[in-house]
């Protein structure tokens, strides 16, 4: 039998899907499972793109321009625009999800051998991209003693190396749900001018900022413009994860122009998808307004009841819809397939992310989480009292 590749060898399995056979099982031997272990919300996809789905009427759903369709590049500029984010049409890309624009912009800016510093815990599929794009990830550690928050620039610099090409942050963070204020920001533009380096941003959760926090784009980073790659999708901020539609945005035309070399590749991102991009522009305010304010009310009953727990440690998040939980055990990984596989109360039980997936330095996140606030708040309370019986009866209590 012919050998599989090394690249396919070195690509890590997701800490977020993998224990997905397990959570079947349990369910087919009729438990409920409360799924925390994703950010599928449970929100409803605005009126606007359902109904006018439902209403298309095409004879032929044809490719679209590698780049994306004219007319959604122009309300995403809007889009943009209305955010204090002055943009041309030139600047957007549209991609098939948030996780294309990552790869292409990582194919684009960065050599096989390259390094990229990501401040960890991160969202896991950032090792995933690397591996496909050759890159290297050095990981710089953020605490959860301080809530995650950007670890100061010195760190960065000692990361530093001639490999050194970029670095990845994403804001609001996923998996942490820290929002990074304009002052880290301003520290790392200054880090990235002195070393001449690209600064990749995921702002996929921006809608989603909380306790008067507000976000801000490294677009908005004046002297790097050149240096700035961002990252976007509309995934979650309109919760249709599946119609796979995101974007690659830079002011840098040459990083743009060698981009669409790699769009045109794949030919086109999804029409369809892109139909449903276009008329999700239309979403009013008091959608977002609604939403941010029920996301708030999950996340106050599932971190507040967390900390009720003894030996449970979970920072408050003020933004996205996660938190990393620090629990009594000897091994996250092990503790999760234990409760899909071992566990149930009252016939249920909880599926979470083990978070050492969201970490590239061995050893770290062994006894840490992911939780996805993505469901309503009475089966986030049920989770959280599965969650305390079962810390109570795992034979890897600590």
């Amino acid at each position: 039998m012919p050998k599989i590749s090394e690249k396919a060898h070195a690509m890590p399995a997701s800490p977020i899907r993998k224990l997905v056979p397990f959570a079947e099982d349990a369910k087919k031997a009729g438990r409920i499972v409360y799924h925390l272990n994703i950010g599928q919300p449970d929100i409803k996809t605005p009126q606007v793109v359902s109904k006018k789905l439902r209403e298309l009427n095409l004879d032929v759903i044809e490719y679209s321009n590698s780049e994306g369709m004219i007319n959604y590049r122009k309300g995403l500029q809007s889009y943009y625009n209305s955010k204090n984010i002055a943009l041309e049409v030139e600047n957007i890309m549209v991609t098939t999800g948030g996780s294309e624009a990552l790869v292409f912009a990582f194919m684009t800016c960065l050599d096989p051998g390259d390094e990229v510093i990501i401040p960890e815990p991160f969202y896991a599929n950032y090792n995933g991209f690397a591996v496909m794009a050759g890159v290297k990830v050095v990981p710089i550690t953020a605490s959860i003693d301080d809530g995650f928050a950007l670890p100061p620039v010195s760190e960065f610099e000692k990361k530093i190396s001639p490999r050194t090409k970029g670095v990845l942050i994403c804001n609001p963070g996923n998996p942490t749900g820290r929002v990074y204020s304009k002052q880290e920001l301003y520290a790392l533009e200054k880090m990235v001018k002195k070393h001449n380096i690209f600064l990749f941003s995921d702002e996929v959760y921006r809608e989603f900022c909380y306790d008067g926090e507000a976000p801000y784009s490294v677009m908005n980073l004046e002297s790097i413009h050149d240096n700035v790659v961002m990252i976007d999708s509309v995934s979650k901020r309109y919760s249709m994860c599946g119609v796979r539609i995101g974007a690659m945005i830079t002011r840098n035309r040459m990083v743009m122009a060698a981009a669409l070399k790699f769009a045109q590749a794949r030919l086109s991102p999804p029409s369809l998808g892109q139909l449903a991009g276009t008329f999700a522009l239309e979403t009013p305010q008091e959608y977002f307004d609604d939403v941010v304010k029920e996301y708030v009310r999950r996340r106050d009953v599932l971190v507040e009841e967390l900390n009720t727990i003894p030996g449970v440690r979970c920072p408050m998040p003020n933004g996205a819809f996660y938190c990393i939980a620090e629990l009594p055990i000897d091994n996250a990984d092990k503790f999760c397939r234990w409760m899909l596989e071992d566990f149930q109360h009252e016939n249920q039980t909880v599926m979470m992310a083990p978070a050492s997936g969201f970490y590239a330095t061995p050893g770290l996140g062994y006894n840490q989480v992911r939780l996805a606030y993505v469901l309503e708040v009475e089966k986030l309370e049920k989770a959280v009292e599965c969650l305390r019986v079962a810390l109570e009866a795992y034979p890897g209590k600590k």
